[in-house]
């Protein structure tokens, strides 16, 4: 699908230069003098590379056009992360990397939401909410309110949170994917 350079935002994947590139940033610029442009910082997907490009508004881009698939979490194994289409039953299995540190949050069974590309996985998008336990936590520090002081934590799956001083070792919360960030708990 074409797009106007004015309808470039942050996070559109397209497809430029024989290559596909996520969107980080962009600037559209209307100088005094000449036509206006955006400025667009992208990252290659497949070459980890950034490229600073330029784009007259009257420039049209590709975008990159995506096949999402719900999927269930089965099981890790020291390479891969291995899911199941709970409609067809086919199993697939993605990289350790192309996940990247949210391989941390999936859980048994978790539904996920894998992007395509041309048939090859591209991104795994983990539900806005998952119910973890936490192992460790430090003691709270008398006097400190509730509101406005948090204390660092450990999840089961090993990664550390800021949580309020209420929180111990052992209780069940909310902590949402997008941000790594206490919720509420259980």
């Amino acid at each position: 699908m074409k797009l106007y350079a004015s309808e470039i935002r942050v996070g559109m994947l397209i497809e430029y230069k024989n290559d596909l590139w996520q969107v980080l940033k962009t600037q559209h610029v209307k100088p005094g003098k000449g036509g206006a442009f955006a400025q667009v910082e992208m990252k290659s997907v497949k070459k980890n590379t950034k490229l600073n490009e330029r784009f007259r508004s009257s420039e049209s881009v590709e975008k990159a056009s995506l096949d999402e698939t719900k999927f269930n979490y089965l099981y890790e194994d020291e390479y891969d992360y291995h899911f199941m289409n709970p409609k067809s039953y086919e199993q697939i299995n993605i990289k350790k990397e192309v996940v990247g540190e949210k391989g941390k949050m999936l859980t048994e069974n978790l539904d996920v939401s894998i992007s395509f590309y041309n048939e090859e996985p591209l991104t795994v998008e983990l539900p806005n909410q998952v119910t973890c336990v936490i192992e460790t936590t430090d003691a709270a520090i008398k006097g400190q309110t509730a509101s406005s002081s948090y204390k660092p934590a450990t999840l089961e799956n090993g990664i550390n949170i800021q949580v309020p001083p209420f929180i111990d070792g052992g209780d069940k919360i909310i902590v949402d994917t997008r941000t790594m960030e206490y919720i509420k708990k259980i």
